[in-house]
């Protein structure tokens, strides 16, 4: 007997609906601005889904915004930061609150994010894998606070930190918990005010490139604040302690709020350390049993290398 010609195309109907069904949807874009669909970033952010790409026109956006969508990329659409966002915090937290994974935000200026707790941040990074490029964070509390994720790994690439900080409690440059990595390449830290530039309780920390520098005002603790052991690679960076530092025993300090983690390697190399003040002070602190390696550093001022265990070439 001869099939109904319905039956007969049945399964070939079922096939392509499941392969239709099992193919992503394409990648959007959301455009913010003025003219566009999205007046306000946190509009065109709530609406993203997984893979989507936010394109933010320069301006002046009174926002925040709670990043959930994965592999989502918000962007200004110019490189020189000329998209701002300002003044608010979301979930009394930040300006941009990350709980996806895999978010990469670049091309924007986050500026002026103040929490009653006074940590408020221009980026809380609460999800896993962030990754930051030309961004600049000016006068937050934080520029970057991140909860512990040992799963996770943030990246901080040609990017600014000025003018960040409060110790009450303390709010830093870049402040980490728990992860995997944290490498910040090729950034720039200036008048950080109280806290450290940069304070991690990451397995591995890399600072590889980067210029921190308290000048004549900035009021920083140590440049480098790595609270509880853990792996650190210090290359080619610029290091100025300036004459209101805080806290002035050291710029690279390991371990002062207790080892408790492994610290598979100290590598320090090719560093400039520079103190413009009237005091003595390390370029670095090991308060581990590791050995710290320190080779081809140049010191400026009354800088001496290294208290603690290791080894200067």
């Amino acid at each position: 007997m001869t099939r109904p010609h319905s039956l007969t195309f049945l399964p070939a109907l079922l096939a392509a609906l499941l392969a239709l069904a099992a193919t992503p949807a394409a990648a959007r874009t959301l455009e913010v601005g003025e003219t566009r669909t999205y007046k306000n970033p946190s509009e065109a952010i709530r609406a993203a889904q997984d893979g989507d790409r936010v394109v933010i026109d320069p301006g002046e956006y009174f926002d925040c915004a709670v990043v959930a969508a994965n592999n989502l990329t918000i962007e200004g659409a110019k490189p020189d930061g000329s998209a701002i966002l300002t003044d608010k915090a979301c979930q009394g937290k930040a300006l941009l609150v990350t709980t996806g994974r895999d978010i990469t935000i670049r091309n924007l200026t986050l500026t002026r994010s103040r929490v009653p707790e006074m940590n408020g941040a221009g980026i809380r990074a609460e999800g896993t894998n962030l990754t930051v490029e030309r961004v600049k964070f000016i006068n937050n509390q934080n520029g970057i606070l991140a909860a512990g994720n040992p799963a996770s790994t943030i990246i901080v690439r040609d990017s600014e930190f000025l003018r960040n900080g409060y110790c009450s409690p303390c709010a830093h440059g870049i402040y980490v918990n728990a992860l995997k990595l944290l490498r910040v390449e090729r950034s720039k830290f200036a008048d950080t005010r109280q806290a450290h530039h940069i304070k991690s309780r990451a397995a591995r920390t890399e600072v590889i490139g980067c210029d921190l520098r308290d000048g004549d005002t900035g009021t920083a603790s140590y440049h480098i604040d790595i609270s509880n052991g853990g792996s650190v690679v210090v290359r080619d960076t610029t290091m100025q302690k300036g004459p209101k530092s805080e806290n002035r025993s050291a710029a690279i300090m390991i371990g002062a709020e207790g080892v408790t983690q492994p610290t598979q390697e100290i590598s320090i190399e090719g560093n400039t350390m520079i103190n413009t003040g009237d005091y003595q002070t390390f370029m670095v602190v090991n308060l581990t049993a590791t050995e710290a390696m320190l080779k081809g550093n140049k010191m400026v001022g009354p800088v001496k290398p290294l208290k603690g265990d290791g080894a200067v070439q």
